[in-house]
């Protein structure tokens, strides 16, 4: 794969990263869902791995923001796996905003497979992991 095709499958990557990190703080379930292929499974540490859309839309609307909150993903690697597929791990840190401003809530991990469908890059499988 040339440089220049690792830096496309990174860019296009890392957007989906980033547009699912701001919906997700923004409360908006449907363009989280949307970044997901319709097989897509995530797994959380102590629940039962969520597959398909409406799993994943059932989880994220009970998920929805009910103070200021931001997710802050980065040491994000994205490899190539495929023609149209790649893997990302990112560190994530998760902060809300209290009435005493802005505290760290939890330090995780995601691993990410991306499937390109349609041109788009798309979450295949996320497995996060939350650090002690």
């Amino acid at each position: 794969m040339s440089e220049s095709t690792q830096a496309w499958v990174a860019a296009g990557v890392r957007a989906v990263i980033g547009t699912h990190t701001q919906a997700q703080d923004a409360g908006r379930t449907d363009d989280i869902v949307a970044l997901y292929t319709p097989d897509a499974v995530l797994e959380l540490p102590g629940t039962d791995p969520l597959q398909g859309h409406d799993a994943l839309r059932a989880a994220f609307k009970g998920w929805e923001p009910t103070q200021p909150q931001l997710h802050v993903v980065t040491n994000t690697v994205v490899t190539s796996t495929g023609p149209d597929e790649a893997r990302a791990v990112s560190d994530v840190l998760f902060l809300q905003r209290g009435d005493e401003g802005w505290a760290p809530q939890l330090v995780g991990h995601y691993d990410d497979s991306f499937r390109r469908v349609g041109g788009s890059w798309l979450i295949q499988h996320r497995k996060t992991e939350y650090q002690v």
